[in-house]
Order: structure tokens, then sequence, then C-alpha cells
């Protein structure tokens, strides 16, 4: 952090001390945390599916009722500052967890160019490329795009 307070926010600001405001805004909307990754038990390899959560509107790459998604979804994980650094399984570019880190946002990240879908356009965006949970049933290995290292 820098000590004169010159720069952007998650470069001056500590993610403990950010506004919610502030905090919520790092989200880049890439839509990565709403997208099914499995675990193979006996080998511990991990897997990425195109599978997305059940809100998540894969037109607009967006929660479809983020207010009341942990009620909605049990399982929805809320990223706080001091959960960040812990969620590995979110995308490496997650603003989140680059923040946590001490790291700067990525050129593509809507912060920095001011392009909302530049996320989707030239970075790892998930808009258009899911399929629901619901539709994709209990087969999801079948859904399987990639083994994450």
């Amino acid at each position: 952090m820098s000590a004169t307070g010159d720069g952007p926010f998650w470069k001056t600001t500590a993610p403990a001390d950010m506004t919610q405001a502030q905090w919520e805004s790092l989200c880049d909307g890439c839509g990565g945390c709403c997208v099914i990754r499995l675990d193979e038990e006996v080998t511990g390899e991990e897997f990425q599916t195109c599978v997305a959560c059940r809100l998540f509107n894969g037109t607009e790459a967006r929660c479809s009722d983020y207010a009341n998604r942990t009620a909605r979804v049990p399982e929805c994980i809320v990223v706080t500052p001091q959960t960040a650094a812990s969620l590995t399984w979110f995308p490496e570019t997650c603003a989140y967890r680059l923040v946590a880190a001490g790291r700067d946002l990525p050129e593509w990240h809507h912060l920095v160019c001011g392009d909302r879908d530049a996320v989707h356009t030239r970075g790892p965006g998930w808009r258009g490329r899911t399929v629901s949970e619901d539709a994709a049933g209990d087969d999801l290995e079948r859904f399987i795009v990639r083994e994450v290292r």
C-alpha cells in the first residue's frame, strides 16, 4: 500500500480498510466463481466445467439474485477481505485474490480501463460460455472443459 495515498484505492487502501462499496467494486464480473469445479477424490485432480450456478445469468454474466444468493444457494461464498486470499479455487485473475495478495489489477479490469465488458472481450469472462446447473443435470463430467493445475 502506498504511504502517500496517491493512486487508485486498491493500491492505497488495505482490503480490511476499504468501504463495502470499494470492496464490492473490485469484482470484475467474470463469473468464474459461479462456475462449478469438480474434485476427483482419489487422485485429488480438479476439473473446471462450463456449468454455472443456477442463479448465474450466462447471457449477462451476473447473479440473477445477488442480494439473496446465500439464502437461495447456501454454498455460495461471500468474499471478504479476511477470506479472499484463501479462496484458491477462485480464478487466478480474481481481483479479490489479487488485491489481497498486494498485486495490481489486470489491464482489462473495469476499474483500470473503464469498460465493464472488457473482462469478456479481453479477459477471462464466462459470458455466453456456460450451461445452467439446472440444464446440465447430474452428469457434470460431460461438461468438463479443462483440468485445473
